[in-house]
């Protein structure tokens, strides 16, 4: 099991610096959304480039131009490049194989899709890396958590690793482990505290001890 941290509310100088801290615990550092809508693939091939044997995930939910988007992520030096599961095939395949042949790997995310258990089959079956159940964020505060989505998924993906994301922390990490997520991607939980390495360090703890509470220390 990784833990992916997801940086998403920082400009590449701020990014750079939370990253140093938690790099040798984070498995996966997510270049966020906000930051690649914001200045683009500079924070990608910063990220790259200072932590070279850190995986990076270009959070770019690419929902068109797959294959040419794709190899923009993969030229900056993403390991893992993520598409929206609610593009069209023909989109969610030209990541997949753009990224295959540049020896990366795509992360399909299913965030706002409303038949879960059918497109994660789908996505299976074309080959996709890691599959993401993953609530939004503008809904995680009617208390929303990607868990079911995940048990459901989880019953019927045969190769793809399984990723979630949206609101998890110390309050649902447990059943998100329990449910069989290989990837949990924890964002505000971690960045947002007074002391993110604390954070990541005690995360990273108790995915490897597989405890079923998380304890302070």
């Amino acid at each position: 099991m990784k833990l992916q941290v997801a940086i998403d509310l920082a400009d590449t100088k701020e990014m750079l610096r939370l990253a140093e801290k938690i790099c040798h615990i984070a498995d996966i550092i997510e270049i966020g959304t906000p930051m690649i809508m914001k200045e683009g693939m500079v924070p990608v091939y910063e990220a790259r480039k200072h932590f070279p044997n850190t995986l990076i995930l270009s959070d770019t939910k690419i929902v068109d131009g797959g294959s040419l988007e794709a190899a923009y992520a993969c030229e900056a030096g993403a390991d893992i490049v993520t598409v929206l599961a609610a593009a069209d095939d023909a989109t969610i395949q030209g990541v997949i194989d753009k990224t295959h042949a540049n020896g990366r790997k795509t992360l399909v995310d299913l965030i706002n899709v409303q038949d879960v258990v059918s497109r994660a089959q789908e996505i299976d079956r074309m080959g996709a890396d890691y599959i993401c159940v993953h609530t939004a964020s503008d809904v995680q505060a009617t208390g929303r958590n990607p868990l079911e989505e995940l048990r459901k998924i989880k019953a019927v993906v045969k190769d793809a690793h399984l990723a979630a994301a949206g609101g998890i922390n110390e309050e649902t990490i447990a059943d998100i482990m329990q449910a069989g997520a290989d990837i949990v991607i924890i964002g505000s939980a971690i960045t947002k505290k007074e002391d993110p390495v604390k954070e990541a360090e005690r995360y990273k703890r108790y995915m490897k001890a597989g405890d079923k509470n998380v304890q302070r220390n």
